[in-house]
């Protein structure tokens, strides 16, 4: 017999406990803080939503196909997975329309990546404009009249120009690209086709005293760029023969950027862009920086893989700064080489002029980056760093910056999950009610209590005192269950169904066969003679093998299950798998050491007849398996039990012979001697 398990048994118990008291400690410290709330999140049939219906649409007008739809119901799917909603319900309406319906109130970069279309395409930067022309004249007017107003109105006036500069270098804390990109530091030079004062030259009289300018007077000074008073829509003389190249735009694509304002949501909501023209794009989070971008030079399909993390050093080692990694596949590795090439050569040209210009600005800087553009919106944009002297080849790139965890991780889910075969149009946008509702919900738990009841019940009658350990059990596996679920809606959006519902109150059922497998070879061993404590010791080891079985058997059904099925049927299969692998835990550390524990009563250790564990229930033929006190009881069953049988053999006996019923043959002289049946140990032929 082990004694390692039998020594300390409450050891396992314990910690079991200890495990459940932390984990709704850390959740009552999360719902205290606002992070979580001690009830599980809830799906869309029980909680509500939100509902998006998309209409999908080609930019070059050509017909939508059921792979199509098909594909991009897919990648919906994997965004929303990856932003941590759980129990979403994304399908195919009419044909070709797209709903998507989210549970409970999801966030807004949630919503984004499912309103967003998603053509993700990376676009050679041509211009930077810092502020629209509206901003611009307003600051500048403001400055004019507190000079007005002031006593040194003319200085005032005079510096006012400086203020109002309508470009400028990327903001600090843009994001770069570390071992490949870089983007340009806070102050680098910056291309500009505008001249240093263009609010104070779209005056009149520059000696006078200074007047308001109206945005389109700016906006008109900084685009014509050949001076000729007009704003035309004829191509920029070419630059060169790339993506680059300023033959891409006009004068009029200028006065439209200046014009356009990338801080009215308007402006942010995205839109289809051809990928072969040049294009104004606003930095998506609404800073009011504008870009006029070249033509795509690589499409987001391209793009193999992307990843966040913390980023590794050439050396191998781990710092806490969280970058993006891609990786490119065949074709979108040789398109990189050659954009790298070309970048990198706008950036080494635009360092080397840069050093002979008074202002230390070179034409050539905005162009040594490229913008990351998503549905017509610039998430980023890059320069490379001044390690990387040669193209690259490898298809893979790191891109750093000032990045959270949350928004490394967002940019990844957009590189990964960002290229839609199709663009789409948000038809409607509404909150829907629970399809079933808490109604339901309180239907379902009230069932799985009335079969919890009757399972005590069954417990009560069928094992009498052992039930208490059962029961014990059944409300720590629940406790866990709870916990897990509760955990789980915490740390990764899980949200509970009346599928996943119906999996927890089938789990009753499953650790009740745990249950039934030990608490009946326990008593199996009892019958075969053993002691208590050496039954249930040895019934465990064989009890054991059968319940890992059963449970690995049903892990592996709901993992099977979990994949291959969608919607509701994924919550059913998941609760299912958490609560296989809380049984396992229950019974391994909780069921076995209490039952060992419990031995150490006189209730249950001398098997008192209302423990489940007594002789007369058992038919327990040693007497070595009790205590004293069980002796005389067990004497009596078992000498009543010989007796029975000997009292069989002589009636047997007496029909065959023809000899009395007290065993005496007939023929024989009656001299007092009798034969009889030894009451302890049932053997014939011994005389008293």
């Amino acid at each position: 017999m082990s004694t390692k398990q039998t020594k300390h048994p409450g050891r396992r118990l314990l910690m079991l406990l200890l495990i459940i008291v932390i984990g709704f400690g850390g959740l009552y410290a999360g719902a205290y803080t606002g992070r979580t709330s001690m009830t599980p999140g809830l799906a869309l049939d029980l909680e509500g939503g939100t509902q998006i219906i998309l209409t999908p649409t080609t930019s070059d007008g050509s017909e939508i196909t059921d792979e199509d739809v098909n594909q991009a119901i897919e990648i919906i799917r994997q965004r929303v997975d990856a932003s941590g909603v759980a129990e979403a319900q994304i399908s195919r309406q009419g044909g070709q329309n797209i709903v998507v319906s989210l549970p409970g109130s999801p966030s807004q970069d949630t919503l984004e990546l499912v309103r967003t279309s998603a053509v993700l395409y990376f676009r050679p930067v041509i211009r930077i404009i810092q502020g629209s022309a509206s901003s611009l004249a307003d600051n500048y007017n403001q400055r004019i009249a507190q000079a007005t107003a002031s006593p040194t109105a003319d200085d005032a006036a005079s510096e006012a120009p400086a203020e109002v500069e309508p470009s400028g270098a990327p903001a600090e804390g843009e994001a770069e690209q570390t071992e490949q990109t870089e983007a340009p530091a806070e102050g680098e030079a910056e291309q500009t086709d505008a001249p240093a004062d263009p609010a104070a030259e779209a005056t009149d009289a520059p000696s006078a005293e200074p007047t308001p300018v109206t945005a389109e007077e700016v906006a008109t000074q900084v685009s014509d760029a050949n001076g000729d008073g007009t704003i035309s829509e004829d191509p920029l003389p070419a630059t060169s023969e790339d993506n680059s190249s300023d033959s891409w735009i006009s004068e009029k694509m200028i006065y439209d950027a200046y014009m356009m304002d990338c801080t009215a949501s308007d402006n942010l909501t995205g839109e289809t862009q051809d990928p072969a023209k040049a294009v104004i794009s606003c930095d998506k989070d609404g800073t009011g920086q504008a870009y006029i971008l070249g033509p795509a030079d690589i499409a987001g399909t391209d793009i193999a893989n992307a990843a966040s993390g913390l980023e590794t050093t050439s050396q191998g080692t781990t710092t806490n700064k969280w970058v993006v990694s891609l990786e490119f596949n065949a074709e979108g590795t040789e398109e990189f080489s050659e954009v790298s090439e070309r970048l990198i050569a706008y950036r080494d040209k635009a360092a080397a002029a840069s050093s002979g210009q008074p202002n230390g600005q070179s034409p050539d800087s905005q162009k040594a980056q490229f913008a990351i553009v998503l549905d017509g919106l610039t998430i980023m944009s890059s320069g490379f760093n001044p390690d990387v002297t040669s193209a690259i080849t490898d298809g893979r790139v790191q891109i750093t910056g000032n990045f959270t965890q949350a928004q490394a991780n967002t940019l990844a889910n957009q590189l990964s999950f960002g290229s839609l075969p199709l663009s789409f149009t948000v038809q409607s946008e509404q909150q829907v009610s629970a399809t079933l509702g808490t109604e339901q919900l309180r239907n379902g738990l009230i069932a799985g209590l009335i079969g919890f009841a009757l399972i005590i019940v069954y417990l009560a009658w069928q094992y009498r005192g052992l039930s208490v350990v059962a029961v014990a059990s059944l409300i720590v596996a629940a406790a866990g269950t709870y916990l897990a679920i509760a955990l789980l809606s915490w740390s990764m959006g899980y949200r509970l169904s009346l599928a996943g519902v119906a999996g927890l109150i089938i789990s009753i059922g499953i650790t009740m066969d745990s249950f039934i497998i030990y608490f009946e070879r326990v008593r199996d061993e009892v019958r075969n003679g053993r002691t208590l404590v050496a039954a249930v010791d040895e019934g465990w080891k064989h009890a054991r093998q059968t319940i890992i079985v059963s449970d690995t058997v049903n892990l592996v059904a709901a993992v099977v299950l979990y994949f291959l099925a969608v919607g509701g049927v994924q919550g059913f299969a998941f609760t299912l798998g958490v609560t296989t692998v809380v049984d396992l835990a229950v019974i391994i550390l909780f069921t076995h050491p209490m039952m060992v524990w419990i031995l150490r009563f006189a209730f249950f250790g001398e098997g008192h007849r209302l423990s489940g564990l007594d002789p007369e229930h058992l038919g327990a033929r040693s007497l070595a398996a009790y205590g004293k006190g069980r002796e005389a009881v067990i004497d009596s069953a078992v000498g009543s039990l010989a007796r029975r049988k000997a009292e069989a053999r002589r009636r047997t006996a007496a029909e065959e012979e023809g000899v009395s019923a007290d065993g005496a043959q007939t023929d024989a002289p009656d001299e007092g001697i009798a034969v009889d049946v030894d009451s302890t140990t049932g053997k014939d032929g011994e005389t008293k």
